[in-house]
């Protein structure tokens, strides 16, 4: 684990630092008015120690240091599980709450108020500003709300395939001489996530997770091929937990507008193909680095649009 992983979210944020302080009044509320519900979720609660810099209650506690282990809740026994079942990412669910507050709110006051027999006085010039700002808000409001959208997918179950790890457009397909985590050659497939692409992650492979490697860096726009190198980025590494046992890297890279990565792994975590891991917040860079195996055979190449979990990037041939 990388000593800079202290939490889901590395690079920090505004809105998951207003939802952390949240909890406080939240956790006093809990203990005040319902200690039955405070005594039932200690008693159910898994794990023999805390991961968190707080107080843990419930789940939604932890919801920021899951990568740090400890204290759980068996799905049966989790009262907030449901959220996972919305069609929107359950990172996101603050921001896209703030957002559609800070959009919708003022678009409805301004309909309401040129409705409002009081704006009847109005100048044209100024009804028509207003209805435009309106307009505009509702249009940023919607588009908030199809970035943070979590749709199910169908995953593909043929041994040897690798799906997509992100949705977005293929930019890059790079041979790489030797990389020292394969200890020999490898292929590193780039794709672009636009804010209109469905950003969460997902496990090319069905994997366990070896090790994470964080390092901060700059934002400059992911169609930039030097944002790969100079952004800030997060490399899940991972190995098949079946023969013959192939190590993958799934790196996340910011934006020049996704500034926000999140990924709540932690060493020694199994995923399956195509389980969610994590998400970057409005636009990206995703990159998948296969093993260069002479039975690897890639099935796209540049310009292609993949889907996460469901486009198949390449195969390993039997």
């Amino acid at each position: 684990m990388d000593p800079q992983l202290k939490w889901i979210q590395p690079g920090g944020g505004v809105i998951c630092h207003f939802e952390l302080a949240w909890g406080h009044v939240r956790r006093w509320w809990l203990k005040t008015f319902r200690r039955d519900y405070v005594r039932r979720m200690a008693e159910l609660r898994k794990g023999d120690f805390n991961g968190c810099p707080h107080e843990v209650l419930d789940s939604r506690d932890v919801k920021f240091f899951r990568n740090q282990g400890g204290y759980h809740w068996e799905p049966a026994d989790d009262p907030f599980r449901w959220r996972d079942k919305i069609p929107f990412a359950r990172a996101g669910l603050c921001e896209l709450f703030v957002f559609s507050l800070m959009t919708f709110g003022p678009a409805m006051a301004l309909i309401c108020w040129l409705t409002c027999p009081c704006s009847a006085k109005l100048p044209p010039p100024a009804r028509i500003i207003a209805w435009l700002g309106a307009t505009t808000l509702t249009i940023i409001g919607l588009l908030i709300v199809w970035f943070f959208r979590n749709p199910p997918r169908a995953i593909p179950v043929a041994p040897g395939q690798i799906v997509s790890p992100a949705d977005g457009k293929i930019v890059a397909i790079d041979e790489i001489e030797h990389d020292e985590f394969f200890g020999g050659p490898a292929v590193q497939i780039g794709i672009f996530l636009s804010i209109f692409n469905v950003h969460i992650n997902r496990a090319p492979v069905a994997g366990r997770v070896i090790g994470l490697r964080y390092r901060p860096g700059k934002y400059l726009n992911a169609l930039r091929p030097e944002s790969a190198r100079e952004n800030e980025q997060l490399a899940v590494r991972m190995q098949e937990t079946e023969f013959p046992f192939r190590r993958y890297i799934v790196r996340q890279i910011t934006g020049a507008i996704a500034r926000r990565i999140v990924c709540w792994l932690k060493p020694g975590d199994v995923l399956a193909r195509g389980e969610q891991f994590g998400m970057i917040k409005l636009g990206s860079r995703t990159e998948l680095v296969l093993p260069r195996e002479t039975a690897l055979k890639l099935r796209v190449q540049i310009g292609d649009k993949v889907k996460a979990g469901t486009s198949i990037l390449a195969e390993f041939e039997t």
